[in-house]
C-alpha cells in the first residue's frame, strides 16, 4: 500500500510562523525599551538608538544661507519634515511646537524648531520664509535639491512621496514625527500628533533639567 505523502510545506509553515512570532517579540521589546528611554532624563541620547536617526546634510535656509547638521549643535532642536502646502498635519505640528516652547518659560531660548521641506520643487527659500512667518516662534526652515532633501529624509527615517491629484496638482504623503535632537546632535526622543503642547513641554522640561 502506498504511503501518503506528508503535506508539503508543513515544516516551512511552522518556521515562518515561528519567525513571525519572534519578530513580533523583538518589535515589542524594542518598543518597550524605546518608551522607557523616552521617559528617562537622558532619553535615547546615550544609547545605540541615538545613531539610528539623523546624520550629515547640506541644505539652505529661508534666507538662502547654507546649513549643515553642524549648525544645529549647541542647543536642543525639534526637527520636523513637512511642506508648505500641507493642509493639516504640518501647520498643527509647527503650532504645537510653538505653544510648547511658550510653556518652557525662561528655558525657551534653549530649544529651536527646524522645519525641513519634503517638497523642494515648490518650497523655495522665499516660500518657506513667508510660510513660517505665520507662526509665533523662531523657525529655521530648510530646503535643497531633491537629492539633498531625500538624503536628509533618509537619515531621519522619514517617508514621503508625491501624490498626484486631479487637475495636474499634487500633495505630499509623509510621515509626521517631531524628532528631539540634543545639543550634540543626537536623537533623544520623539513626538507625534497624539502629543499635545503640554506633553511636549513637560518632556522637554525633563530633558533640559
Amino acid at each position: 500500500m502506498a504511503r501518503t505523502a506528508p503535506a508539503s510545506g508543513g515544516p516551512s509553515r511552522f518556521r515562518v510562523a515561528a519567525a513571525a512570532v519572534a519578530g513580533l517579540l523583538i518589535l515589542a521589546a524594542g518598543t518597550l525599551i524605546l518608551l522607557l528611554l523616552r521617559d528617562g532624563p537622558q532619553g535615547a541620547a546615550r544609547t545605540a538608538l541615538a545613531s539610528g536617526i539623523g546624520g550629515p546634510f547640506h541644505l539652505i535656509d529661508q534666507n538662502g544661507k547654507p546649513v549643515t547638521e553642524a549648525d544645529l549643535k549647541g542647543k536642543w532642536e525639534l526637527v520636523y519634515f513637512g511642506y508648505t502646502h500641507c493642509p493639516d498635519a504640518c501647520p498643527t505640528a509647527l503650532n504645537d511646537m510653538a505653544l510648547a516652547l511658550d510653556k518652557l518659560g525662561a528655558k525657551r531660548s534653549e530649544v529651536g524648531i527646524v522645519f525641513i521641506t519634503v517638497d523642494p520643487e515648490r518650497d523655495t527659500p522665499a516660500v518657506l520664509k513667508d510660510y513660517i512667518a505665520s507662526f509665533d516662534a523662531p523657525i529655521l526652515a530648510l530646503t535643497g535639491t531633491p537629492d539633498e532633501v531625500a538624503q536628509a529624509a533618509k537619515d531621519y527615517r522619514v517617508y514621503y512621496a508625491k501624490h498626484p491629484e486631479a487637475g495636474g496638482d499634487y500633495s505630499m504623503d509623509h510621515s509626521s514625527v517631531i524628532y528631539v535632537m540634543d545639543p550634540q546632535g543626537r536623537f533623544t526622543a520623539s513626538f507625534t500628533h497624539e502629543n499635545a503642547p503640554e506633553d511636549i513641554a513637560q518632556r522637554l522640561g525633563k530633558l533640559l533639567a
